[in-house]
């Protein structure tokens, strides 16, 4: 039987290509669980160590060294401590240790032989996944070359160098027709040494390979003259990639499109006739903007933060284009407007001039509004303050006190009262926002925006003292306490109830 299992050793190692270790430690498994079975009435653990060399093989049954407080999870395989330092007093045996008994060898018979086979096929695979994974990883995020085998279950199997590569329906060009034979590049995207999912995972749709194309198509970006910023794609349709240079002598867009497109015109066939834009990388967000929406002239742009319920926050560009270029600006299923953003990081709001001035007039209305409020000045006033960049009370606040004298209209004095209603409606909102709406509610009916002095006194004469006293009231008992209409009962009510809403 040992000649046999070298045989059986030999002939596979040869054919697949793989170390002996492997099938011996197949045949191993497969004889172990063999071993097990003789036993039905237990979970005992069983090893098999076979002779390389010889092909004989031995039989053990393993326990493990347990604490002897400990609970046994599996009493057929695990021996506690003092019983292991009675019946093995010459192992000197402690808690972790591994006690090997030698055992009758199961006969390599056809179940045997059953077992091994489908255990030398796992690690056959197991093998060769480690090779390929061995051999690809370090191209992992590189483009590959290969040939079109075969379409399986709508992917794409490629040929790359021997090994079978997968490019996934999501990660090939939309309407793009590939034939077997065909020569392709991709993006090897994944390299999974998992047995679940394709080994090789290749991609035509991804950003970096439009980068990869182009690395390999001008020289300067791969000594590093010219970086790439930024690649936004539509797979098959259009894209947009951002460069730029530190070498002043160096055009980058000039360099990445060629002689007469020739550079770029060597992409674009690579990517199913993709059509790209080189745009010029630009630190000002505006700046960069306006280049990402080529070949649409932008007349005018706003910025606005937003800031979502959870505190997090968004920043968005508003551009105005000329009347009737709307439809190009946006492009095909708002396909431009998408790819500018992507490329440039911001979220893009395309506005025709029309629109954009009336939203600029609504802004600088509720600007207006706002800081005539904060302040307790009229419309003109914060009008002024506006048109000569105060667009905040903490603007105001801490300004230079020469900067507002700057300002034809105001005068010493009205230049300090600004400055001091700033700091209290800053001092003001500070103080507001430590204070927990719990302990807001407890505060004195003074504390509620719009009560008047004689509403106080009549709803302190019936034992009302705090805003949560006021918030808890029906409308036609606050009228009937006060002499209020219904409206003005209703909203002293609401007011009174807002930390409950804020908190």
């Amino acid at each position: 039987m040992s000649r046999e299992l070298l045989n059986i050793v030999e002939a596979v190692a040869n054919e697949k290509e793989v170390d002996r270790s492997v099938i011996i430690e197949a045949l191993e498994a497969a004889l172990a669980a063999a071993t097990r079975k003789r036993y039905p009435d237990e979970e005992i653990d069983a090893k098999v160590v076979i002779d390389p060399r010889s092909g004989e093989y031995k039989s053990f049954r393993v326990w493990t060294i347990v604490d002897d407080e400990a609970i046994l999870e599996n009493p057929d395989a695990e021996m506690r401590e003092s019983v292991a330092a009675i019946e093995y007093p010459e192992q000197n045996l402690h808690v972790g240790d591994v006690l090997e008994i030698p055992i009758e060898n199961e006969p390599f018979g056809r179940i045997s032989a059953q077992q091994a086979k489908q255990i030398i096929i796992q690690k056959l695979r197991e093998a060769e996944r480690r090779k390929v994974y061995d051999r690809f990883i370090a191209e992992e995020g590189t483009l590959v070359h290969g040939i079109v085998r075969r379409y399986e279950r709508g992917n794409v199997i490629v040929d790359i160098n021997g090994a079978e590569a997968t490019i996934l329906r999501d990660g090939m060009i939309p309407r793009e027709t590939l034939r077997v034979g065909d020569r392709i590049r991709g993006y090897l995207a994944k390299v999974n040494l998992e047995m679940r999912g394709p080994q090789l995972e290749v991609s035509r749709v991804a950003p970096e390979m439009l980068k990869q194309l182009f690395t390999l198509e001008v020289p300067e970006i791969g000594t590093g003259i010219i970086e790439i910023m930024g690649v936004a794609r539509a797979p098959g349709v259009r894209a947009k990639i951002a460069v730029r240079t530190f070498d002043p002598r160096i055009d980058p867009v000039g360099a990445c499109v060629g002689i007469r497109a020739s550079r770029v015109q060597g992409v674009m066939n690579e990517l199913a006739g993709e059509c790209i834009d080189v745009i010029l990388w630009d630190e000002d967000p505006e700046t960069y903007v306006r280049k990402a929406m080529a070949p649409v002239q932008i007349v005018d742009t706003a910025i606005q933060t937003i800031t979502n319920e959870s505190g997090e926050t968004r920043r968005v560009m508003h551009i105005a284009v000329p009347e009737g270029k709307l439809p190009q600006a946006v492009g095909r299923g708002g396909q431009n407007v998408r790819l500018a953003s992507e490329l440039t990081g911001w979220t893009i709001n395309v506005l025709s001039e029309a629109e954009f001035e009336a939203r600029q007039e609504a802004v600088q209305d509720a600007q207006e509004q706002a800081l005539a409020e904060a302040l307790d000045v009229d419309d003109e006033i914060a009008d002024i303050l506006i048109d000569a960049g105060y667009t905040a009370p903490e603007m105001v606040a801490y300004a230079e006190r020469d900067e507002l004298l700057g300002i034809e209209a105001f005068d010493e004095e009205t230049v300090d009262a600004l400055m001091a209603r700033a700091a209290d409606y800053l001092l003001q909102q500070a103080f507001v926002a430590e204070v927990e709406p719990e302990e807001e509610m407890q505060l004195p009916l003074e504390n509620v925006e719009g009560i008047d002095e004689a509403t106080i006194a009549a709803l302190q004469e019936n034992g009302l003292h705090t805003q949560e006293d006021l918030a808890e009231l029906a409308v036609d008992e606050l009228v009937a306490y006060t002499g209020l209409d219904k409206e003005q009962a209703s909203a002293l009510i609401l007011k009174a109830r807002e930390p409950w809403f804020r908190g």
